[in-house]
């Protein structure tokens, strides 16, 4: 039985990628399962991990496959990486299995890191100039306001708004904040809720640029993971129900789970996702087709990863092009409101005391 802090631990994919790894080097040179656990566990530090390293290395004591005791421990480990171990297991490939999750878990890492690298550089500019304007806003421009308003002057339009707004800031940012903070505990608390989620997802999928990526990412984790549980030995249908598992879009989860139940039935991959032409390219389901008909599907399967790998390339790049400008010219703007509001006034006054 997990204990309390073992159910709110979690491994993370780079985790899980080294462990694979290990366990990989471990048994590739001949090493015992028990052995190799032992040795990870000497190099672990995380008590959680180390408390469940322990049930593992007890369960195979016991007589138990490494899988059987990976499922107590389901949620962190996953339907994906617990069933290539388990087919590994009954097929004597199980050095070659944890291989192909190291790889496959390694190129999961590298896919989210391309991810956030095109999200980095329009978040930096937006908390930079909020930063900027904060200071300004809450640090300079106060005390200048004194002076400017002692003059008795008309101040120009940018500033007398800039002024209400600032005051409007001071007086109300509690509530402000308290708003922001209900809104955002509203948003997770809703989201949580599986039919929000997937209506979320469902919008996600129809913002230009956002739902190509989306639609991207999708396929490229699709064809990896269907193709590494073929090659695994995994059967069409449960690859497709793991595959599903291993999903966060909600849509494209339903989706394969309806597929399995049809390929189940005795209908063809291609045919299925050629219907469902919204969450599939063209391209995608022509060569599930030509994988299909060649009886080559795992090959297939590669091919598309590493297409549609290039094609997320392409259009991370063009996302950054569209948000780096559009970010820099919103923000542009909030500087240069702010600068004027506070430079334009002074230049009047000294223009009229030049007189």
């Amino acid at each position: 039985m997990a204990s309390l802090n073992d159910l709110f631990f979690r491994l993370s994919t780079k985790d899980k990628m080294l462990f694979a790894r290990h366990m990989d080097m471990m048994t590739r040179s001949g090493m015992q399962i028990i052995d190799a656990l032992d040795s990870l566990r000497k190099q672990t530090t995380s008590k959680p991990f180390l408390r469940i390293l322990d049930s593992l290395i007890d369960d195979v004591k016991n007589g138990h496959f490494l899988s059987v005791g990976m499922e107590r421990y389901h949620d962190i480990f996953g339907d994906f990486f617990i069933n290539l171990v388990r087919v590994g297991e009954t097929s004597g490939t199980l050095s070659e299995n944890f291989k192909y999750l190291a790889e496959e878990l390694g190129k999961q890492a590298e896919l989210r890191s391309k991810i956030r690298g095109a999200m980095a550089y329009p978040i930096i500019i937006f908390f930079a100039t909020f930063g900027i304007t904060g200071v300004m806003s809450f640090y300079i421009f106060p005390k200048i306001l004194p002076v400017l308003l002692s003059l008795n002057v008309p101040l120009p339009i940018t500033t007398r708004i800039f002024i209400a707004l600032t005051s409007f800031l001071e007086s109300y940012i509690v509530y402000i904040a308290l708003f922001i903070l209900v809104v955002a505990i509203g948003t997770f608390l809703l989201l949580r809720i599986r039919s929000i989620r997937k209506s979320w997802h469902a919008i996600m999928l129809k913002i230009p640029l956002i739902g190509r990526l989306s639609m991207e990412v999708n396929a490229i984790n699709i064809a990896r993971t269907l193709n590494l549980l073929l090659r695994g030995g995994v059967k069409i249908v449960q690859a497709l129900e793991i595959t599903s598992s291993t999903l966060t879009n909600l849509v494209y989860r339903d989706e394969l789970i309806e597929i399995s139940k049809s390929v189940q039935r005795g209908e063809t991959l291609s045919k299925l996702m050629i219907e469902r032409h919204d969450l599939f390219p063209p391209s995608f389901s022509q060569m599930t087709a030509v994988g299909e008909n060649t009886g080559k599907l795992d090959e297939t399967l590669v091919f598309l990863a590493d297409f549609y790998e290039g094609e997320l390339d392409s259009s991370t790049k063009s996302l950054s092009n569209v948000l780096e400008p559009a970010m820099l010219l919103v923000m542009g703007g909030i500087v240069l409101f702010v600068a004027l509001s506070i430079i334009t006034p002074i230049y009047a006054i000294s223009q009229t005391l030049g007189r």
